[in-house]
């Protein structure tokens, strides 16, 4: 690993192996991007983020650019083998709120131009507030939007792939606008279904049902639909709370919560009692 700024740690090399489209050509674009890791002393745990360095030079005489994002797989099964890390990209662009002119996100456009064979720069990995519970009688409720979906998968893989004794009870919570937007359970990728579990996980998929609808909207309607097996699983002293994506998202099972306790005191106490007992992480940007 290459020595750099104590802000970024660490860097290793990782080599492209798979890029490809999760959603339709008629939404945002979103990649799954495979990457491999050779260096041995690289490894990671679910839950984790990584760094990806964009080389410059880059605006205001940056000579790099980073952009972290979450890890959307298990850790490998056998001891010592190459990493294989899963991404999750939006392609993203903003507007100069001066010019009014559109640019394109540095490190989103730099991964999904990405193609299989090219070598890009790491580092991490980071330490996170996801943390997966040692008690596989935990109950899990993740709760997200868009690509904070990443770090879910990750759980779910390591839950029913890599261990498949977990007794607890799991509920994924997803919004999305519509049916496109709903990542790895669309038209183009339906991964997360292989891993249903009547018996102990279950997923929602909330849609949008008016064309303006936001995607923290459709969660909104997919957490009221289940609102009361969710406040008695909040209740639980072994439930474990995860919160990913849009701002928005925490706001919203906040104000669902609160609904079911009866206001939001009554929520707050119940929040507070997760926290403290080390049971509520999120990881949320506006």
């Amino acid at each position: 690993m290459q020595a750099m700024p104590p802000e970024i740690g660490p860097t290793t090399e990782a080599l492209i192996q798979e890029s490809r489209r999760v959603t339709p050509d008629l939404t945002d674009e979103v990649r799954h991007l495979t990457l491999q890791v050779q260096d041995p002393v690289f490894q990671f745990v679910e839950g984790q983020s990584i760094g990806v360095l964009v080389p410059g030079p880059h605006p205001f005489g940056n000579p790099f650019h980073l952009r972290r994002y979450s890890i959307a797989n298990a850790r490998p099964i056998a001891p010592g083998a190459d990493a294989e890390l899963e991404l999750l990209v939006r392609r993203c662009f903003y507007v100069d709120e001066v010019s009014g002119e559109r640019y394109p996100g540095i490190a989103s456009n730099y991964l999904c131009d990405a193609e299989p064979g090219d070598r890009i720069t790491i580092s991490g990995p980071y330490a996170s507030p996801f943390r997966m519970p040692p008690d596989n009688r935990a109950n899990l409720l993740m709760i997200g939007t868009g690509t904070g979906i990443a770090p879910f998968r990750a759980f779910v893989q390591l839950i029913y792939e890599r261990r498949g004794d977990w007794q607890g009870q799991v509920r994924l919570f997803y919004g999305g606008r519509t049916g496109l937007d709903l990542m790895y359970y669309n038209d183009e990728a339906i991964d997360l279904a292989d891993y249903y579990d009547d018996k102990t996980f279950k997923a929602f998929h909330a849609l949008g049902t008016r064309p303006l609808t936001s995607s923290a909207q459709a969660l909104k309607r997919g957490l009221t639909d289940n609102a009361a097996e969710t406040w008695r699983l909040a209740r639980e002293p072994n439930t474990y709370v995860f919160l990913a994506g849009l701002r928005k998202t925490a706001e919203v099972f906040d104000q669902v919560m609160a609904e079911q306790a009866g206001g939001e005191a009554a929520w707050a106490q119940v929040k507070q009692g997760l926290v403290d007992d080390g049971r509520w992480s999120e990881l949320v940007y506006d």
